[in-house]
C-alpha cells in the first residue's frame, strides 16, 4: 500500500513539472485534443516519392471516454497495427487497453497504411522509417496536448505494442525516441529488412517491401536504408544505451514463423542481451497453445490484446508489484538529436520542435 501511494505520488509530481516547465501550447497547424474518444489529422514529414504536404490520421481512446476522466496516474500508450491495416488491427485493442490499464490509447494510421498503399502500390514499403516518426508525433500530439490544457497524467508511463508490421513500427519507435518508453511490447515484428523480404524473393517470407537493387533506380534499397531499419544493428543498439535506454522490451514469437522469420527474432533478442538492453523474450511453442490466447507458433500467435495482457500487464499496471514507472525525461522533453551512423553518412532524429524530424546527412 505504502509503495501504491508513493508511486501515484512521483507520477502527479512528474506530471506537474512536466506541464509546468515546457511551452503549453500546441503549434500552429496542430488541431486541438479532442475531448472526447475520437479521431484528428496532425501534420507529418513530407514523403520523398511524393513530396508535398502530408497528414495521418490519429485515433485516441480515453478512460471512460473522455479528457476530463484522465487523472495524474493515467499513462499513454501506441497500439499500432499490422502491415496493410489500420486503425490497430492486428495489435491490443485500444478499448481493452484503456480500461484495464488506465493509459489513454492511440492508434496512427502511419505512412502506407491500408491494403492499397501497404501491399499493392508501386512504391517499396517505408519499412519502419517514416512510419515511427508518423506514430511518434502522435504521441507527441497527445503528450503536448495534455499539457496545453493543463491536464495531469503519468510520463513515466508511456508504451507501445503492435503486431506485425506493427511490431517493427514499435520497435523502430523505441529506437528513435530511446529515453521516451517505458515497455515495448512487439508481437511478431520483423525485424530487418533481408533481401528476402525487400525484394520479395521466392522460398522464404511472403512479404515483399518492393524495393529495387539497381542503384540507377528510384526506389533502389541504399545499404544506409537497411542499416537504420536493423533493429540488431550492434553500434546503434551501443549508442541507445549510451544514451540511457531503460525501457523493458518484451520480444513475442512464434517459433515456426516463417512470414516474420523466427530466426531473426532470435538473433534480435541476442544482440540486445548482448548490448545490455532490457528485453524479455517469449518464444512461443506448442506448450503454450490454448486455443484461446495463443493459437498459432506461425505469424498469427492468436488473441493479440490477450497477448499483450498476458506478458505485460504486470508491468503495466500500477497495482502490481512489478508495475514499471520510468523515473526519467522524454525525448520530446529533453529535446536533443538522436544520431546513428550508417555506412555512407548518419540518420539523424530531431527533436528540436518537440516532436521528432527525421533526415539523412551524407558523408562529405
Amino acid at each position: 500500500m505504502i509503495r501504491w501511494h508513493r508511486t501515484l505520488l512521483f507520477g502527479m509530481i512528474v506530471s506537474w513539472s512536466f506541464s509546468l516547465t515546457a511551452a503549453e501550447v500546441l503549434p500552429k497547424g496542430w488541431p486541438k485534443l479532442p475531448v472526447e474518444n475520437g479521431s484528428v489529422e496532425i501534420p507529418a514529414q513530407e514523403w520523398p516519392l511524393h513530396p508535398a504536404p502530408r497528414h495521418v490520421n490519429v485515433f485516441i481512446h480515453y478512460p471512460f471516454g473522455r479528457l476530463d476522466r484522465v487523472s495524474g496516474k493515467t499513462g499513454l500508450m501506441l497500439t499500432l497495427h499490422n502491415w496493410g491495416g489500420t486503425g490497430a488491427v492486428g495489435s491490443a485493442d485500444p478499448k481493452a487497453l484503456t480500461e484495464r490499464l488506465d493509459v489513454i490509447s492511440i492508434a496512427v494510421d502511419y505512412l502506407q497504411s491500408g491494403k492499397h498503399e501497404g501491399l499493392e502500390a508501386p512504391e517499396p514499403y517505408d519499412f519502419g522509417y517514416l512510419q515511427a516518426l508518423d506514430a511518434l508525433r502522435a504521441l507527441w500530439y497527445v503528450h503536448q496536448g495534455l499539457r496545453a490544457n493543463n491536464v495531469l497524467f503519468n510520463p513515466g508511463r508511456i508504451y507501445v505494442a503492435g503486431g506485425s508490421g506493427g511490431g517493427q513500427v514499435a520497435l523502430m519507435c523505441n529506437k528513435f525516441a530511446p529515453r521516451t518508453f517505458t515497455c515495448v511490447v512487439d508481437m511478431c515484428g520483423m525485424c530487418k529488412l533481408s533481401d528476402d523480404i525487400a525484394y520479395g524473393l521466392p522460398g522464404g517470407s511472403t512479404l515483399n517491401a518492393r524495393w529495387h537493387r539497381e542503384p540507377n533506380h528510384p526506389h533502389f534499397l541504399t545499404d544506409d536504408d537497411r542499416e537504420i531499419r536493423f533493429i540488431a544493428n550492434p553500434a546503434h543498439l551501443a549508442e541507445m544505451k549510451r544514451l540511457g535506454h531503460s525501457a523493458k522490451i518484451i520480444v513475442v514469437h512464434g517459433t515456426e514463423d516463417t512470414t516474420s522469420p523466427f530466426n531473426d527474432a532470435k538473433q534480435m533478442v541476442d544482440s540486445m542481451k548482448a548490448a545490455n538492453i532490457d528485453v524479455e523474450p517469449f518464444f512461443v511453442t506448442k506448450n503454450h497453445l490454448d486455443g484461446r490466447t495463443f493459437t498459432s507458433i506461425g505469424h498469427s500467435l492468436g488473441q493479440r490484446t490477450e497477448i499483450v495482457f498476458r506478458v505485460a500487464e504486470k508491468y503495466l499496471r500500477p497495482d502490481s508489484s512489478l508495475f514499471l514507472n520510468k523515473k526519467s525525461s522524454t525525448d520530446f522533453f529533453l529535446r536533443e538529436d538522436i544520431r546513428y551512423e550508417t555506412s555512407n553518412g548518419a540518420y539523424v532524429i530531431s527533436y528540436e520542435n518537440g516532436f521528432p524530424t527525421g533526415r539523412f546527412e551524407k558523408k562529405p
